[in-house]
């Protein structure tokens, strides 16, 4: 396998999870007796631009199709996360109705829709119809294309240049990075801002995170690979936030190459930063698979535990991050009854490969279970305060990353 990148050959695997199906292929009940496909879940670490990556085995088509399930707006903390950057960005930049504003992979409208109620003119670009049908809904205007040079090229044709090019956790789903990047540069209008959101590959290896590691998400990035992306794009980072979000995330601010806007120093710190953390060196790799069997061990151990105790295990979030725990972990129903979710989208359906069911959060008051292992825990206190009725019966509410830890 070469570099998604720079075209170096891998040779060095950071983490191996075994094999995995899809983490977002929600399965129905007539599916419960069809074969499931599976493929290797790896990453592997360029020693060349040091962009950690996946295996090559999933098409972005048969990851992100009709009928994706995942729907931003389900959360309200990222709602809200949303609202703030919209009002920030539009004091920042100065944005008004003569602007003109993109998204990429803009899901159901969940950050579109303030601009649309600021009156700034907005295009979401999404490949799934599920999202795209709820976004237009909210009054959205969404083309329904992945986004890549060639959208770029039309939209430019067609007079529509962007002041701003937005994309919140996309671009680690995207399998041509290179041509993604470019398709930024060529849509953006001289002057113009891209700003760029995604987890940060240190805080995933700080934290251990290894469980939003799944197919859909192709690269784990750092502002050391993004850098050296942007720059071979014709492309400048001229500023950075680190923000909480997906348990330590990164917002990039780019621009072209030629843009007279100074560089922050917060770039040059941050850089500093990851060559202190090691991100280009690689023993900082080595040893995070025996991390992440150990976080896998603990909630197996304290799982069967609970089942010899005779107590009740439910889970809360079908993200898909909790599939990948799962999944590696081997869990089934035996060890967890069922999972809830509020994503309506989501419920009467079945967690991939685990086949746990699925059930709307109201079966948690019904069922009563002793305990609550809440999987996105990047977003667990939301769900603490949302559930906070189970403690009325005694139960509890665990989480498995970055340790098992009961919450208070």
């Amino acid at each position: 396998m070469k570099c998604r990148h720079c075209g170096n050959e891998l040779k060095i695997v950071f983490l191996d999870l075994g094999h995995a199906p899809a983490s977002n292929d929600y399965l129905d009940a007539c599916q419960l007796t069809q074969s499931e496909i599976y493929n290797p879940l790896r990453l592997f670490v360029c020693e060349k631009c040091w962009l950690v990556q996946t295996d090559d085995y999933k098409k972005a088509d048969d990851l992100f199709g009709r009928d994706y399930a995942y729907f931003s707006s389900t959360s309200q903390s990222w709602l809200r996360h949303a609202q703030g950057y919209c009002d920030m960005i539009e004091d920042r930049l100065g944005l008004t109705p003569s602007s003109f504003v993109i998204e990429v992979a803009s899901n159901d409208g969940y950050l579109l829709k303030n601009f649309v109620a600021k009156g700034i003119p907005c295009l979401g670009v999404e490949p799934t119809d599920s999202t795209a049908d709820a976004a237009e809904k909210v009054g959205v205007p969404v083309l329904r294309k992945f986004f890549e040079a060639d959208t770029a090229r039309e939209l430019q044709s067609t007079g529509q240049s962007a002041d701003l090019i937005c994309g919140n956790n996309v671009y680690a789903h995207v399998p041509d990075i290179n041509d993604f990047t470019a398709g930024l540069e060529i849509a953006l209008k001289p002057g113009g801002t891209i700003t760029l959101e995604f987890p940060h590959l240190m805080r995933l290896i700080e934290s251990v995170q290894f469980d939003t590691v799944y197919h859909e998400h192709f690269s784990y990035l750092s502002l050391q690979a993004v850098k050296r992306i942007f720059e071979r794009a014709g492309l400048r980072i001229f500023d950075v936030d680190e923000i909480p979000t997906h348990g330590g995330s990164l917002r990039v601010y780019g621009c072209h190459t030629d843009d007279p806007r100074t560089t922050s120093s917060r770039v040059a710190v941050l850089l500093t930063q990851e060559e202190t953390f090691g991100l280009t060196k690689l023993d900082t790799y080595r040893g995070f698979q025996e991390k992440a069997d150990i976080i896998k061990n603990d909630i197996l151990s304290f799982l069967l535990e609970q089942k010899r105790n005779g107590k009740s295990v439910a889970a809360y979030g079908a993200a898909a991050k909790g599939n990948t725990l799962m999944n590696y972990a081997g869990l089934k129903t035996d060890l967890i009854a069922f999972v809830c979710d509020a994503a309506p989208s989501k419920q009467g359906k079945f967690m991939p490969g685990s086949h746990i069911p699925i059930l709307h959060p109201n079966e948690l008051a019904r069922r009563k279970p002793d305990w609550v292992i809440i999987l996105p825990w990047n977003i667990a206190p939301e769900i603490v305060e949302a559930q906070a009725a189970v403690r009325d019966w005694g139960a509890r509410f665990v989480v498995a990353i970055p340790k098992l830890t009961v919450l208070s």
